[in-house]
C-alpha cells in the first residue's frame, strides 16, 4: 500500500504565502504524474496543479501565476509553494499521486488533506 501526508497547511492574511508538502510511502516502485486538488467549503473538489514525471506542469486559471507545483522525484515528495494568496483560496488541499507499484499495478492514491486558510 501507499500513504500520502500532506503537511504546510494552516492561516494566513490575504496576499501571504504558504508552502504545502505531499510526501508519498510504501511500495512504490516509481511515481508518475502528481498533483494538488482542493475543496472549497460547500463546492466541490477542483483541481489546483499538475505535474508529470518529466516535470511538465498544469494549473488552474485561478492560480496561474500565484502558485508553483515541483517535485522531488528521490523523496517521492510533490510541493505546492501558493503566493499571494486570497480568501478564495480557502480550502482543503489535497494531493494525489499516480503511483506504479513494485507487483507493477498501477494505482491513483490521494492524501487525506490539509486545510488552508486565508483570512481577509
Amino acid at each position: 500500500q501507499v500513504q500520502l501526508v500532506e503537511s504546510g497547511g494552516g492561516l494566513v492574511q490575504a496576499g501571504g504565502s504558504l508552502r504545502l508538502s505531499c510526501a508519498a510511502s510504501g511500495s512504490i516502485f516509481s511515481i508518475n504524474a502528481m498533483g494538488w486538488y482542493r475543496q472549497p467549503p460547500g463546492k466541490q473538489r477542483e483541481l489546483v496543479a499538475t505535474i508529470t514525471s518529466g516535470n511538465s506542469t498544469n494549473y488552474a486559471d485561478s492560480v496561474k501565476g500565484r502558485f508553483t507545483i515541483s517535485r522531488d522525484n528521490a523523496k517521492n515528495t510533490v510541493y505546492l509553494q501558493m503566493n499571494s494568496l486570497k480568501p478564495e483560496d480557502t480550502a482543503v488541499y489535497y494531493c494525489n499521486a499516480d503511483v506504479l507499484l513494485r507487483s507493477y499495478r498501477s494505482m491513483v492514491y490521494w492524501g487525506k488533506g490539509t486545510l488552508v486558510t486565508v483570512s481577509p
